[in-house]
Parts: structure tokens; C-alpha cells; sequence
């Protein structure tokens, strides 16, 4: 199997796909892992599964009402180390570029990250843009454990699954409307 064939994820911290699955939220920041080959965010995909990731999370990196993400993500890590639970999919509605911490304050309701933090994520590699991706999530009806490999770690945005995965029901976490009136508060936000 070719590597292009083998199903792609986000590696995304375990606290902030809990808030996706949630519906707590329907975006993700990125600016890219310290280990990616083209050095800066890309979308590689339009759909893509969640890869739950439990390096560099921290209490004080989120807003005190996503503790309970943390640490049901910390519970579930403990539980098991030599497997990873994929419980997700999302599709991107759109790919925006963030470069001034204004238009990242707009967005401070709609993510779970502190705002320094946020600041600090926007202000790393100052000449590249951080992307907000806007997400449509949908859970799988059976989620996958999958082994934990190697090749899944380290500080990078993309990995390709070698196990095979579910196809993801197209049951989404937010019904339509819900969905579509998020979105169009993100969007209000960004207008400024």
C-alpha cells in the first residue's frame, strides 16, 4: 500500500478534539509542528481523521473551563500506552490565515487555549501566517484503537495511519443549524 492510499490524521492536542467532539468548538490553530518537512502549516487533506496527541498539553496552556478536557484526555492516556483510540473525523469548510493578534483576540470565545497561549502560537515563526481551520467533526459509530507507533510521534501536523480505519459516518457533531450559526459567529469574529 502506497503511503498516498494509507488514511491521514491531524495530530491534535487529546484536549482539544474532546472540545471538538463536544461541540464545544469547530476550529483548530496551526502553525505547524517543530518536526514538519515544509517548516509551516499546509492542508495536506480536506478530510481527515483526529489524532488525539498527548504531548505539550498543560493546564495553564488552556481556559480553566477546558480542564475537564485535559483531564478526561490524561485518564484515557493512562489507561493505555501502547494504543491510540481514534473516535473522529473532520472535513475542512475553509482554511483562513491569522497574522495579528486582533483578529486572534475576536476569536478568544470560540477555542479552548489561553489567550497567551494563543498570542505565543500566532507570534512563533513570525513570517508565517497561523491557520485557523474551520471544522465540520463527525464521531465514529465505532471508534478505532489502533497500536501506537513510532512513526506517530514527535512535532508534526499530519501523520498517515497504517492500520485501516472505519469510513466515518456522516452523522455530524453539531446538527446543521447549530453548525452554520457557529460558523457564522467565527466568521462575524474574523470580519471584526
Amino acid at each position: 500500500m502506497s503511503d498516498q492510499t494509507l488514511p491521514i490524521a491531524l495530530r491534535e492536542w487529546a484536549a482539544a478534539v474532546k472540545a471538538l467532539e463536544a461541540g464545544r468548538q469547530i476550529i483548530v490553530l496551526r502553525k505547524g509542528g517543530i518536526a514538519e518537512e515544509t517548516r509551516e502549516f499546509r492542508l495536506e487533506s480536506p478530510r481527515f481523521y483526529l489524532f488525539p496527541s498527548y504531548t505539550h498539553q498543560q493546564f495553564q496552556l488552556l481556559k480553566p473551563e477546558a480542564a475537564p478536557y485535559l483531564a478526561e484526555a490524561q485518564a484515557e492516556a493512562a489507561s493505555r500506552t501502547d494504543t491510540v483510540r481514534i473516535t473522529s473525523f473532520a472535513e475542512v469548510v475553509e482554511d483562513l490565515e491569522i497574522t495579528d493578534e486582533e483578529t486572534l483576540r475576536r476569536l478568544h470565545r470560540f477555542h479552548i487555549w489561553a489567550d497567551d497561549y494563543a498570542v505565543e502560537r500566532l507570534k512563533w515563526k513570525k513570517t508565517k501566517p497561523l491557520h485557523l481551520l474551520l471544522l465540520r467533526v463527525y464521531r465514529l459509530r465505532m471508534p478505532a484503537e489502533i497500536p501506537m507507533r513510532e512513526s506517530y510521534g514527535g512535532c508534526k501536523s499530519w501523520l498517515r495511519i497504517e492500520e485501516p480505519l472505519p469510513e466515518p459516518e456522516s452523522v455530524p457533531v453539531l446538527d446543521d443549524q447549530k453548525f452554520n450559526e457557529m460558523t457564522a459567529q467565527v466568521r462575524q469574529a474574523l470580519d471584526g
